[in-house]
């Protein structure tokens, strides 16, 4: 059965107009170096319609990547093996990405009950809530600060979707997200 947190609309595919990334597993494996030069990237391709304005781009460039390096990160840093697809687009004033990786069970259940917890509340509040308990050193294995911080300062919506077709004890994962950017089209 496939599991969806989030929100549901968010997981419908964008289309033909959408780039496609895949950071393969090899002899250099992949880190947060490939993550950060991947999302820069990303934020760069994005950001060039908006070099007119030098404020406006340097916004979007910020935001975009900050989001992408966030959900290639976390696909790297949790993944089961193999490789990570990003597909990323941009409609009107909304950049959406989807990123795709498989996840062990346990992995997977830790995530849900995670997911369970920051997409119930106000993210603001648990921002604040979580930024406190890693300031008192309360143990967590995982902390979502990254999450909250574009949940509730740069207004970030996401989904995830857990599939139930499990290869060799790996769970496909799906994570959707999107963000605001400056409509240019007027």
């Amino acid at each position: 059965m496939t599991t969806l947190f989030g929100m549901a609309d968010l997981t419908i595919e964008t289309g033909e107009h959408v780039t496609r990334l895949r950071l393969f597993e090899g002899p250099l494996d992949l880190s947060f170096k490939h993550c950060a030069i991947t999302a820069d990237f990303v934020a760069e391709f994005v950001a060039l319609r908006y070099r007119a304005s030098r404020s406006l781009y340097r916004e979007v460039r910020h935001n975009v990547g900050y989001l992408t390096n966030e959900l290639i990160e976390n696909a790297v840093k949790f993944r089961m093996g193999g490789e990570v697809l990003l597909e990323a687009s941009i409609e009107a004033n909304t950049f959406r990405a989807k990123v795709s990786n498989f996840i062990d069970k346990t992995a997977a259940q830790r995530f849900q009950h995670l997911l369970s917890e920051i997409t119930t509340g106000d993210p603001g509040d648990l921002l604040i809530e979580r930024i406190e308990a890693n300031a008192m050193h309360v143990s967590t294995t995982t902390s979502g600060l990254g999450l909250l911080t574009l949940m509730s300062d740069y207004g970030a919506h996401f989904a995830w979707v857990f599939g139930s077709r499990e290869q060799d004890n790996k769970i496909p994962l799906e994570t959707y997200a999107s963000i605001t950017v400056p409509d240019i089209s007027n």
